[in-house]
């Protein structure tokens, strides 16, 4: 178990994973640790379990003591509660996932199905020693479904995805696949943002100023503050992701009269558009719905980009061309009277949200074939 990722080589982490994924990049989750976005007081730790042969690293899966469940994303409020009903702690956990972010992505890092296997075991060895209620694995990919064995209770949720199956080239082909009534919508929508003066840069990394920079990150600081939030990333890791990951790093800026007034940040991966924040200084109709989604949606099609993942939540980006897609978690409950109550639990809730997502696709703003 290694308590910070600085311990660990980058070109060693970086080789056990393809490169498409840059939440798991060594950069990425080295950076959280190092420009003050993970605390203990927060309630992360990093605990990462890695996998050794011959002093070389084959696998390894980051991971974190968590002594709450915020930022996580896959909500186990009310386990921790039926401990607390029955006198036993619930914290600290072990977690395995990217902090602050619903994003599916490799978890278990390694190049081969045995040496997964190993890491697995090694985690339960960890937890038990530890004297851990349980251990999780969030956001993991369909591919690692097979890894995990019946120990490893699994559930399900629901995210609005868009995907580029049918090869549009452009915002006019896209909208071309809508319903009469959603393409009107849309079509609305973004004339309002015209009307308003409204006009939008996109910046990578290396091509954002330390205006631009400090911009975003004031709306990033805006938005958990009109929440009542507490925000974790520091203004230093978002300067960290343009220095050190500049391609990956994707600002949408709206501008008017000459200011920028609202902003999302983006991370790009692979042939994916990975939203993650947003924030206005000014509440103009549209400019949500243009700077998240419409102003992804259109660097997509310019960049051959086939999906967009805009964030967790959120039933208002199905009518926007975003369609629900299934997300994975595992988890490991060392009581084994707790891991089989929660077992019927976990398959109550995934049936649930089956039929939910099979309701939300009848709902599909696209034109059906006749």
């Amino acid at each position: 178990m290694v308590g910070s990722l600085a311990e660990i080589p980058d070109a060693s982490w970086d080789a056990l994973h393809d490169g498409t994924n840059p939440f798991i990049s060594h950069t990425f989750l080295c950076g959280l640790e190092q420009y003050g976005c993970l605390r203990a007081d927060w309630g992360w730790t990093p605990r990462h379990v890695t996998l050794w042969e011959d002093g070389k690293l084959v696998a390894a899966a980051p991971g974190y003591l968590k002594s709450n469940s915020h930022g996580e994303f896959v909500f186990d409020h009310a386990w921790a509660h039926a401990y607390a009903q029955h006198g036993l702690d619930y914290f600290p956990k072990w977690l395995g996932a990217v902090p602050y972010s619903p994003v599916t992505g490799p978890r278990l890092l390694a190049r081969s199905a045995a040496h997964r296997a190993q890491l697995l075991a090694g985690i339960i060895d960890m937890a038990r020693g530890a004297g851990l209620s349980s251990a999780h694995v969030n956001f993991h990919t369909q591919a690692e479904d097979a890894a995990f064995d019946k120990m490893w209770l699994p559930r399900t949720d629901v995210q609005y995805h868009w995907r580029n199956d049918q090869g549009w080239t452009d915002f006019d082909q896209f909208l071309a696949a809508f319903d009469h009534k959603h393409r009107k919508n849309i079509r609305q929508e973004r004339a309002k943002v015209q009307r308003a003066q409204v006009s939008f840069r996109v910046l990578h990394g290396d091509e954002a100023n330390e205006h631009d920079l400090a911009a975003i990150f004031g709306f990033y600081l805006r938005t958990f503050s009109d929440y009542g939030n507490s925000p974790a990333l520091t203004l230093e890791f978002v300067r960290h992701l343009a220095s050190q990951m500049p391609r990956n790093l994707v600002i949408f800026l709206a501008d008017h009269e000459g200011q920028p007034i609202a902003g999302a940040l983006c991370l790009r991966g692979g042939n994916t558009l990975y939203g993650r924040y947003w924030g206005a200084s000014e509440n103009l109709p549209g400019l949500h719905f243009e700077t998240c989604y419409y102003q992804g949606i259109e660097y997509c099609l310019r960049q051959g980009l086939t999906v967009f993942e805009p964030g967790a939540q959120g039933e208002h980006k199905l009518a926007r061309g975003f369609l629900p897609t299934l997300v994975r978690s595992r988890h490991w409950i060392a009581d084994p009277r707790f891991s089989q109550a929660l077992r019927l639990w976990c398959e109550d809730e995934s049936a649930s949200v089956r039929r939910y997502a099979a309701s939300l696709a009848t709902h599909s703003p696209f034109r059906q074939p006749t």
